[in-house]
């Protein structure tokens, strides 16, 4: 089983800790190492992208790190790679609440 972390309660996303296929389950672990998820990757993710936890409406907030570090560009179902094919940034924007 692959993994990912969860680096903050609040977030919407966890981070992999090494490339996952699509089909792969992943554990999420918090950052004291206890597993608080488990998810099944619906497309791959690279080692060190986003793996998205809920679902998520296309204009909702993502969260890392407990903030916000952009938008969803269109819906996002739980286990999608989450990068800029999904998402964009709101830096500059003012939208960053």
């Amino acid at each position: 089983m692959k993994r990912a972390i969860l680096l903050s309660a609040k977030d919407t996303v966890a981070t992999a800790l090494q490339a996952v296929l699509a089909g792969e389950n992943v554990e999420v672990a918090d950052r004291q190492n206890r597993i608080c998820d488990r998810l099944t990757a619906r497309s791959p993710i690279p080692q060190g992208h986003k793996i998205a936890l809920r679902e998520m409406a296309a204009g909702e907030k993502i969260i890392k790190y407990g903030q916000v570090i952009g938008q969803s560009s269109d819906p996002i179902h739980r286990g999608d790679w989450v990068h800029t094919h999904n998402m964009e940034s709101l830096r500059g924007r003012g939208d960053l609440v």
